[in-house]
């Protein structure tokens, strides 16, 4: 029974660490470690409370104190819950503080825990998967956030110009000029930050808006709120994903402005170096003339004027048969570089037809494939003309041109498959999260209902040829199962 009563007590500790932050790709590999040994514990806990339940099912007693206090022993248990960073966050996962609660019921809430668990696990194997999207967050990491940035930028509004020493104000020129740069970025930053988490389907397209916007600050996934939209901490806040939304169209309204005053104080500051230049050296060219207005220069120009016509004798010489020489040598090297490219855009030619035998292939192999087909016309392409296969290398053009737009088309599909299977993917997950966490909420079971929908009819659009279909096939009628025996609803087979 106490060892029973200390778990429980471990709780709120465990509950909290069942996060996932997004930052550098070698932190989220180690906290895949760290979700699988929270679950083990929740699954422990779990195991106990079962076999407690087989003799009695005390009420456990779940509050929310800011320091410990010694457990009140009555019929069940007392759960002592630490204050932590956002307390609204406990709310949100374990309910409205203080609650009694039954065991079962409170093993109803870990087997929640454990999807959400199941939920971020998921998300860290697809972020790792994606070797782009990994390499963006490295970046990500490396920058300021945006409310950081724009705020650095700001500040030079503030920079009091010294009209009076130029070096100096070529200093503060620029500061001003990096963080006209700066504002800059800011704007591109700010439209694709809004375009990826208001207009994008995709979680891992989402979760890269939202790392370009919280940069080395990081952000981690805390959990679900009611209306199933994700919680998000970062920078000493908890927000969802509307409240950062807010904040890009907050910044957008603001970052004209500043790229405007930013752009005037640069142009004032400029002609005041201007200005500042010209003071200093009209006093200097004063000053020159006075010291050598009594010397005289004549003498001096009898010996300039020859050493000038020696100079341009000699020079008109020597171009005279430089060009000559330098079309002969321009001509022999010509032919020889495009002889040496027609044969290597050949072998590129056959290099790419060999691999994209036999389809269908992964989508890497018919990239490399296309890759292959435009270095092969990049090197045609660069044939020039009047050289001895200028003509054969106009005819491989046209059906290298065209292998590479079929191949292309090729890749497209298999994106579109390999996306359209991955959507699908998150939305079977979701639905089950929502099923398990929200049993006997009927609007929450039609919105997992409609997910599973959407994940069918996004498996029935991958195309018979692309390397994926027999895993979506496959995959479509687990569905099919799920849906009939989770909702009543039965799918036609699909047997293309």
């Amino acid at each position: 029974m106490a060892d029973l009563e200390t778990l429980v007590n471990e709780l709120p500790k465990i509950v909290h660490s069942l996060r996932l932050n997004i930052g550098y790709s070698h932190d989220i590999m180690q906290q895949i470690a760290m979700i699988n040994n929270v679950q083990d514990k929740l699954r422990n806990i779990q195991e106990k409370i079962n076999f407690q339940q087989v003799t009695k099912s005390p009420k456990t007693t779940i509050t929310c104190l800011e320091t410990v206090q010694e457990p009140s022993h009555h019929e069940g248990y007392t759960v002592y819950i630490y204050k932590y960073d956002y307390p609204g966050l406990l709310t949100a996962k374990f309910g409205k503080l203080p609650i009694d609660i039954s065991l079962g019921e409170l093993q109803a809430k870990i087997e929640i825990w454990i999807d959400w668990g199941d939920l971020i696990q998921a998300i860290a194997a697809d972020i790792l998967s994606d070797i782009q999207l990994v390499q963006q967050l490295n970046i990500d990491a490396n920058h300021d956030s945006i409310p950081a940035t724009f705020q650095a930028a700001e500040e030079v509004l503030k920079i009091k110009l010294d009209l009076d020493k130029p070096r100096i104000l070529q200093q503060q020129i620029q500061q001003i000029i990096k963080a006209q740069e700066d504002s800059l970025k800011i704007k591109e930053r700010l439209e694709f930050i809004f375009n990826n988490i208001k207009h994008s389907h995709s979680l891992l397209n989402i979760l890269l808006g939202v790392s370009s916007f919280c940069g080395k600050s990081g952000f981690t996934l805390e959990w679900l709120d009611d209306d199933q939209e994700l919680i998000i901490s970062g920078d000493g806040r908890l927000q969802e994903l509307t409240d950062i939304i807010n904040d890009c169209e907050f910044y957008q309204d603001k970052i004209d402005s500043l790229i405007l005053q930013i752009s005037s104080l640069r142009v004032k500051s400029e002609k005041a170096l201007v200005k500042a230049i010209s003071r200093r050296h009209n006093l200097g060219n004063f000053n020159l003339l006075k010291k050598f207005k009594n010397q005289s220069i004549a003498r001096y120009s009898g010996m300039i004027a020859v050493s000038l016509l020696a100079l341009s004798f000699g020079g008109w010489m020597i171009k005279a048969e430089i060009p000559q020489l330098q079309q002969i040598n321009l001509n022999f090297n010509q032919e020889e570089t495009a002889i040496a490219h027609f044969k290597a855009a050949q072998n590129l030619g056959l290099e790419a037809s060999g691999l994209v035998q036999s389809p269908p292939h992964p989508l890497i192999i018919w990239q490399q494939a296309e890759s292959k087909w435009q270095e092969a016309i990049k090197l045609l392409e660069s044939i020039p003309e009047r050289t001895s296969v200028s003509a054969q290398a106009k005819d491989k053009l046209v059906y290298y041109r065209f292998y590479r737009t079929a191949i292309s088309q090729r890749i497209t599909a298999e994106k579109k498959a390999v996306a359209n299977l991955e959507t699908a993917h998150k939305l079977a997950i979701e639905a089950h999260f929502f099923i398990q966490s929200f049993p006997h909420s009927l609007s929450v079971r039609e919105q997992a209902k409609d997910k599973l929908q959407q994940a069918t009819n996004l498996l029935k659009d991958i195309p018979k040829n692309t390397s994926i279909y027999p895993q979506a096939k496959e995959t479509l009628l687990n569905y099919s199962k799920i849906q009939e025996s989770e909702f009543g609803m039965k799918q036609a087979t699909d047997n293309r």
